[in-house]
């Protein structure tokens, strides 16, 4: 296990820059997705959101239309440093990027029909999934505590993994499902923590 993944302390916020230059190199590194590396950035390296904050942020950035690192480094830059955090964490996480691919594609144009270059692609896009494997692993680690969290995240799994169902639908089924039981859980520990204060009182 990471040495930060379940780390309960934050580093201090994050200035617009250190947004800015998170993301940058995040988007740099990122090789077959920003998503398998954005967990390590932002709760291990970076330390400014823990694993269970981070889990719930990108579900909230998964219902979201859009890429889903987009919305995070868009939320995550909005919760520290407000629009101007928001604009840095989009501006850093697509630039660099965005020039290196425009660089590849000429490159791409001229090189396509070489053998070398298609087992190139072939080898990059298995590690891209393995990589997407050890992400969906880390983010599950949160809910081994929580059976109620691992159910919902094991209903979306057989939906629309198994059952093909489409996502959007799923989602407008489960999220719903999973507020009503957080906030049942919330209101359970409200009352257990009011009755053993009174006990402490009388």
């Amino acid at each position: 296990m990471d040495q930060h993944t379940d780390a309960t302390e934050h580093a201090p916020a994050p200035t617009t820059r250190e947004i800015f230059m998170g993301f940058l190199g995040l988007g740099l590194t990122s090789f077959g997705g920003a998503l398998p590396l954005a967990r390590r950035t932002i709760v291990d390296q970076h330390r400014w959101l823990n694993a269970a904050e981070f889990t719930d942020l990108l579900g909230l950035c998964q219902f979201l239309p859009g890429g889903n690192v987009i919305n995070l480094s868009v939320a995550l830059g909005m919760k520290f440093r407000g629009w101007r955090g928001a604009l840095a964490g989009i501006l850093g996480l697509i630039a660099g990027p965005s020039l290196v691919v425009i660089a590849l594609g000429v490159l791409y144009e001229h090189t396509q029909n070489d053998p070398h270059i298609k087992h190139l692609f072939a080898g990059l896009a298995a590690a891209a999934a393995g990589l997407l494997v050890a992400m969906a692993v880390k983010i599950l680690m949160p809910l081994r505590h929580d059976p109620r969290a691992a159910t919902i995240a094991a209903l979306g799994f057989v939906a629309i993994a198994l059952l093909r169902f489409p996502l959007l639908p799923t989602m407008l089924v489960l999220t719903p499902l999973s507020i009503f039981i957080a906030s049942r859980v919330e209101r359970t520990k409200a009352a257990s923590a009011s009755a053993r204060h009174k006990g402490v009182s009388k």
